[in-house]
């Protein structure tokens, strides 16, 4: 049975926002509930999930078709508690979480209809493989996308990200964390905590879920 903490209103709302752990963390990931709570504070309803395999209390990952099917479960499952249609939904969340929350709107054969989509940490590639992309399904997004990323990420370099997200095909919004890592934790020298970034991270993901407009814009052509 999936675990799901629903946080923010009942009511008065047009927009929701589901929140998906990365592959070493769970719904209580320190950055999720950063996003939650600042997405509450807005009236913005939001739901964290965990995939199966941190309900089960294992460490690795479930396989992909798994995580596939409980990512658009937790979709569903948002739809259901706010009474929105998906297409009134951002979906997202931390690396892993955000990967598939991506890879289900960009399926090449079943995708998943939605307003926006969130990806904190994009994981570009594994760890020390830069050469194994994941980025073949931007060219199917046709949905406003937000990156947020650390300059010193060692999943996503910079350039490499910018370069990969100019094949999605719908407006894509950035918030880059300077000098912070995949983890989103920045260098002593820069002055700020883990807070201060979550922080950042949580006001940047707000102004964007509220700024959406009530209709998905019109995907760019093909160049």
């Amino acid at each position: 049975m999936t675990t799901f903490v629903y946080q923010g209103p009942r009511r008065g709302f047009d927009r929701a926002v589901l929140l998906a752990h990365g592959a070493g963390a769970d719904l209580e990931a320190p950055a999720l509930r950063a996003v939650a709570d600042a997405l509450a504070d807005a009236r913005v309803p939001s739901l964290r999930f965990n995939y199966p395999y941190r309900d089960a209390g294992r460490r690795a990952p479930d396989r992909p078709a798994v995580l596939d099917a409980a990512t658009r479960a937790a979709v569903a499952e948002l739809a259901r508690r706010t009474r929105l249609p998906t297409e009134a939904l951002v979906v997202g969340g931390r690396s892993m979480g955000g990967r598939y929350c991506s890879q289900v709107v960009g399926d090449r054969d079943d995708p998943v209809p939605v307003r926006g989509l969130l990806l904190l940490g994009y994981p570009l590639h594994p760890a020390g493989r830069p050469e194994v992309r994941r980025d073949e399904h931007f060219r199917r997004l046709n949905v406003p996308v937000c990156f947020v990323s650390g300059t010193r990420d060692a999943l996503a370099a910079t350039p490499d990200l910018k370069r990969a997200a100019r094949r999605v095909r719908g407006p894509v919004t950035w918030c880059w964390l300077e000098s912070a890592d995949h983890g989103f934790a920045p260098l002593k020298s820069s002055g700020r905590s883990l807070d201060d970034v979550l922080a950042a991270v949580a006001a940047a993901v707000v102004e964007w879920v509220v700024a959406l407009p009530e209709e998905e814009p019109r995907a760019r052509d093909r160049p």
